[in-house]
């Protein structure tokens, strides 16, 4: 597969395309949200469950479901870190909040 193959498709992936929804850098996220995005992860029965598609993926016993469901799993943290990226810069800096 080519490399503009791949470019395209990460362009054009669920990730990107919510990423570019997000990049307006002058919209902040209200702080209150902020905090709230970033206390956000998966829950540990979920953990354990990318864990265990994770290195049964690794053996290259993965059935066409298991595929989809880890997938699934690394689209939505994926679309996790890019909210919890905008979280963060939206948060004031340590510093800034003091002197402000």
């Amino acid at each position: 597969m080519s490399t503009k193959v791949v470019s395209q498709r990460s362009k054009n992936s669920e990730a990107a395309i919510f990423s570019r929804v997000w990049a307006d850098e002058g919209q902040r996220l209200p702080v209150a949200l902020a905090r709230h995005v970033l206390k956000l992860q998966f829950s540990a029965e979920d953990q354990a469950r990318m864990h265990e598609l994770a290195a049964k993926n690794q053996k290259g016993g993965l059935s066409p479901e298991e595929l989809e469901e880890l997938d699934n799993f690394v689209r939505v943290g994926d679309l996790l870190a890019i909210l919890q990226s905008k979280a963060r810069r939206s948060l004031p800096k340590a510093g800034a909040a003091r002197h402000g």
